[in-house]
């Protein structure tokens, strides 16, 4: 294995960390009710473009992990 592929590797393993990230932060604008602060459809609105770029993100990165752990490389054969 080489190091190009153990960062990507890695750089795969970061990106599912960031769709949970962006799909907590967008359960958490949609659905607490203590954010005062923001008017709800302001809330409601930001919070589905995180639900929404974290799904997108989610299918990108299960791709991304068949791609580079699952695929034989040429160099490893």
């Amino acid at each position: 294995m080489n190091g190009n592929r153990l960062m990507q590797q890695v750089i795969a393993i970061f990106s599912v960390f960031m769709v949970f990230f962006y799909l907590g932060v967008g359960w958490y604008l949609i659905f607490r009710f203590d954010l005062s602060n923001l008017d709800k459809a302001v809330r409601v609105i930001v919070g589905s473009t995180f639900m929404f770029y974290g799904l997108y993100r989610a299918f990108r990165t299960y791709g991304k992990i068949v791609e580079v752990f699952f695929t034989k490389d040429e160099d490893d054969e």
